[in-house]
């Protein structure tokens, strides 16, 4: 398997691309539309190609690249069945594996960010890793204060899902703010500052709820955009226009 975390600086997200190296396909999950074309040059340069964008919620920090990508390489788009999204061309579900030539990711329903958010763990002999989206970040988690958040459905779908894989299952985000790149499990469970160090539901709903986050400077056209797998909204700024419009590209 080939391996790549890649990112996006203005939404400090991460997108993950996964080559199977038997099939000569790939996996980019989380993508942005910012970065869709060099993520697609990093692709092309391992000798691959790009067969799925698979996302773990609709996102609203940023466009996703999986419309574009769609566009300019023919991929088809993956995504939680719960979100019902007419542009999805594939429907995630716990307890249905996602098979991509030898590599097969194992959707995990966790809720809390978004009602619909999921996460994905891959095995690949002794590696296990985990992309946990906006659910479980490193020493942190997603914000539950809007986009049906709910903290109590994460305390129970971090704790349930995510703290019950092995301590040294990899977790990669899908944002990281410090620079900071992976963890473990064992390491999260230990030491996250909102749910580490066997913090009670309680403790953990008050941690949320004290939270003073700005509003999300994307959110009013970043979601609308992502219920249409990156298509342009009408209220998307002209500078985002000319990176989301695919009918003026290739």
């Amino acid at each position: 398997m080939i391996f790549r975390q890649l990112f996006e600086p203005e939404s400090s997200t991460y997108t993950y691309l996964l080559g199977d190296t038997e099939s000569g396909h790939a996996v980019l999950i989380d993508p942005v539309v910012e970065t869709a074309e060099r993520n697609l040059a990093v692709i092309n340069e391992l000798g691959l190609e790009l067969a799925y964008t698979l996302e773990t919620h609709i996102h609203a920090d940023h466009l996703t690249g999986a419309l574009k990508l769609k566009h300019l390489a023919g991929s088809r788009i993956a995504g939680p069945a719960k979100d019902r999204l007419p542009c999805t061309d594939v429907g995630l579900e716990e307890g249905k594996p996602f098979i991509v030539g030898s590599l097969t990711l194992h959707p995990l329903y966790t809720p809390g960010h978004t009602s619909t958010h999921h996460s994905y763990l891959l095995e690949q002999g002794d590696t296990r890793r985990v992309f946990t989206g906006d659910a479980l970040l490193i020493d942190g988690c997603g914000r539950t204060d809007f986009q049906s958040g709910d903290a109590e459905a994460l305390y129970r779908s971090i704790h349930d899902k995510l703290f019950t894989l092995p301590d040294d299952t990899l977790v990669y985000p899908g944002h990281d703010y410090q620079h900071k790149h992976v963890s473990t499990i064992g390491q999260e469970k230990e030491g996250n500052a909102r749910l580490g160090g066997g913090k009670t539901l309680e403790e953990f709903v008050a941690v949320m709820n004290a939270l003073d986050l700005a509003y999300p400077a994307k959110i009013d056209y970043a979601v609308p955009g992502n219920e249409q797998c990156g298509e342009c909204p009408p209220n998307v700024p002209l500078e985002m226009r000319k990176l989301c419009d695919v009918t003026r590209q290739g």
